[in-house]
């Protein structure tokens, strides 16, 4: 694909996510993202076989740069500290600090936007935002693991349970911030399941 082309479908992705996480994926028309993407519905229609196939790539698309950001937030925390509860714990202080320098309002989790009304949605897309959830638990869950193999907890936990403990505070805290129109109630809560990570492995 050339560049001119590989800008145009960069072009409606971004568009169509930001309309779906302002008015939903059922309220948001072809014609809508056509309008506000500048874009004819040939040259819609040479990247994307119908609004199904636009939803799959805009949710390939979120997960690829969530990957991308936490495997460099990660990468970075790797850097600073041999600790392994360290490492965690600056990821996530390096997570609070990039929410918090937000310019606005987090627009939302296109993930969570989706699974809302997932009766829109076919079997592929369900698959691929049952997969992303699991990729967050796996990510986190793998860092929890290196922790116990050198510290033992003040109370027993489930290390699956722990690591959807990140996926809930950040979802839960991205709808929080959206209803009262505050960023810094999600930054206040990736900390807080930071401190929950300290008091249970710091001695």
């Amino acid at each position: 694909m050339n560049t001119r082309a590989n800008n145009s479908r960069e072009r409606i992705l971004s568009v169509a996510e930001a309309l779906i996480l302002k008015q939903g994926f059922a309220g948001t028309s072809i014609e809508d993202v056509l309008q506000r993407a500048a874009i004819t519905k040939g040259g819609f229609f040479y990247h994307f076989k119908g609004k199904n196939d636009l939803a799959k790539s805009l949710v390939e698309r979120y997960l690829a740069t969530d990957k991308e950001i936490f495997s460099g937030m990660f990468k970075r925390a790797d850097e600073l500290s041999e600790d392994s509860l360290q490492r965690l714990l600056i990821f996530l202080k390096l997570m609070a600090e990039m929410m918090s320098e937000l310019e606005s309002t987090h627009p939302g989790c296109l993930v969570a936007g989706f699974s809302y009304e997932s009766q829109q949605l076919d079997e592929e897309i369900h698959a691929l935002m049952r997969q992303g959830v699991l990729n967050w638990r796996e990510m986190i869950a793998g860092r929890l693991q290196q922790v116990l193999a050198e510290r033992d907890p003040r109370i027993e936990v489930s290390v699956n349970a722990l690591a959807d403990m990140f996926t809930s505070s950040i979802e839960g805290s991205i709808i929080l911030a959206l209803v009262l129109g505050d960023n810094k109630v999600l930054v206040e809560q990736i900390l807080n399941y930071r401190t929950h990570l300290r008091l249970l492995f710091e001695s």
